[in-house]
């Protein structure tokens, strides 16, 4: 049996690479952003927003990508802040899987800045995997303006592992038979799929590098994890059964998640914001015929503790005032407002996909009521753009009706709200 070959291509800091690309190659910039203490993120003067891509020189002074901009201006002070451009960022993103494309056919994009390509059966167009590896990373520097690196593989686990390892512009491999050496001996929170809460339960079983885990007995992981035991049981042995998907898989979850501008400490305010995030949530779902029964509020207080709350429905929905009945009910039950909050989000997951029409019997006329009202408004968005109709509780609020009250910075084009498509 013919052994795969699996690439993983991540763009190094994407968002901060392509920024700097389009500014020295377009704009005739004399500085390129990758050699100073830089990140894209949000607003400086508002303190609003979080590292979403930082500059290797900001990565020396402890800035962490994912972190709030505040405390990343703590760290370093004259940190240069970028306000994001998606438009950029996706027309940049369509080119990199272009590129790949000419290759094979065999294209996943996993995310907007990572993809995996099947290059099995490929070694008598353009030689060992290392060779061609190589020109593609230096194709994509030269004709395209920024660095990536790959990993090689026989699966798409170990090529992902792979591609992790020392950064930027680097190629790594790691086969089955690298495994023990190159990837057990890391700590178990680099492997994929091993989250915060994760780590701590299998430090707890005395599980605290990946071998360890590789080890481990699986009845006692499942006990411990569930399902998710045995998953990373797998993954640690780098099994990997995967193939590389070409066609879009449709999303397990779909949410809205804003940093707020101001410490919000009122129980108006807050579900204000929850409800121009339910807005944005409700659309998605309807526009991709897809209804969620579970519904999740996430919120950060102002010491950036993290806290979430959820709950299931009896039927799926993609009720907009469904949401928001849902996401009020559950920040009243996880918030005391006590600590004020920085940061809300709205999550859903256990997706089914139905058509439009599709009743269900848990139906109410009240929630068909509200399910004819969002199509008639998403109609008129659609005709006559987002602002064409909204709800009479923002006419003249300081937050906009849609996406978190991000108003000011999305009608530039720039967007501070993180849409996460689980």
């Amino acid at each position: 049996m013919v052994e795969r070959i699996i690439f993983h291509i991540d763009v190094n800091s994407a968002f901060l690479s392509w920024e700097a690309a389009y500014r020295v190659q377009v704009l005739g910039d004399c500085v390129d952003l990758r050699t100073l203490p830089s990140a894209v993120g949000g607003d400086r003067e508002q303190r609003k927003g979080v590292i979403l891509a930082k500059s290797i020189a900001a990565k020396a002074y402890g800035v962490q990508t994912g972190e709030p901009i505040t405390s990343a201006l703590m760290k370093c002070p004259d940190l240069v802040i970028v306000k994001p451009n998606h438009e950029l960022y996706e027309a940049c993103s369509r080119e990199f899987i272009t590129l790949l494309r000419t290759y094979t056919p065999v294209v996943e994009q996993y995310s907007i800045d990572e993809a995996f390509m099947d290059m099995t059966g490929t070694e008598g167009l353009y030689g060992s995997p290392l060779s061609i590896a190589q020109v593609i990373k230096d194709r994509i520097e030269q004709e395209l303006g920024f660095t990536v690196n790959i990993g090689i593989s026989s699966n798409k686990l170990l090529a992902k592992m792979a591609s992790d390892f020392k950064k930027p512009n680097l190629i790594h491999t790691l086969f089955p038979y690298e495994i023990e050496d190159k990837m057990w001996p890391m700590p178990v929170r680099e492997l994929f799929f091993v989250g915060r809460a994760a780590e701590e339960k299998l430090k707890r079983l005395g599980i605290r590098t990946i071998g360890d885990l590789a080890k481990a007995d699986m009845k006692m992981l499942r006990t411990y994890l569930g399902k998710q035991g045995e998953v990373i049981y797998h993954y640690a042995n780098g099994i990997d059964s995967l193939e590389v998907a070409t066609k879009k898989i449709p999303n397990k979850g779909y949410g809205n998640a804003t940093t707020i501008p101001y410490d919000v400490s009122c129980k108006e305010d807050a579900q204000k914001i929850l409800l121009s995030l339910c807005e944005t949530v409700g659309m998605r779902l309807r526009k991709d015929g897809a209804r969620a029964s579970c519904i999740a509020v996430s919120m950060v207080d102002t010491f950036f503790e993290r806290r979430s709350h959820q709950m299931m429905l009896i039927s799926p929905t993609d009720v907009t005032h469904q949401l928001y009945t849902c996401v009020c009910k559950l920040l009243r039950e996880s918030w005391d407002y006590k600590m004020p909050i920085r940061q809300l989000g709205v999550h859903t997951s256990h997706i089914t996909y139905e058509k439009e029409e599709q009743c269900t019997l848990f139906d109410t006329p009240e929630t068909t009521k509200y399910g004819r009202l969002d199509q008639a408004v998403d109609q008129i968005r659609q005709k006559f753009g987002e602002d064409a109709i909204m709800r009479s509780t923002f006419v003249g609020s300081k937050l906009d009706h849609m996406a978190g009250g991000i108003a000011k910075e999305k009608k530039t084009g720039i967007t501070h709200c993180e849409v996460t498509e689980e």
